[in-house]
């Protein structure tokens, strides 16, 4: 019987596993497309603001 509740832990972990890097990639290539899309300018101030909002000098 402790054979089969190892398994089935397993299972669960490796399924959790999976779906997590499912549910990144996913964000991660919208990401990607989202900025390849846009406007370089809205790519500059986006970056730009949050330089500041991180009060991290940029100039």
């Amino acid at each position: 019987m402790a054979n089969t509740t190892a398994s089935v832990i397993g299972t669960t972990e490796r399924s959790e596993a999976l779906r997590a890097a499912g549910i990144a990639l996913i964000l991660g290539l919208g990401l990607v497309f989202l900025t390849g899309f846009a406007y370089p300018e809205v790519i500059h101030n986006a970056a730009h603001d949050t330089r500041h909002s991180l009060s991290f000098p940029c100039h």
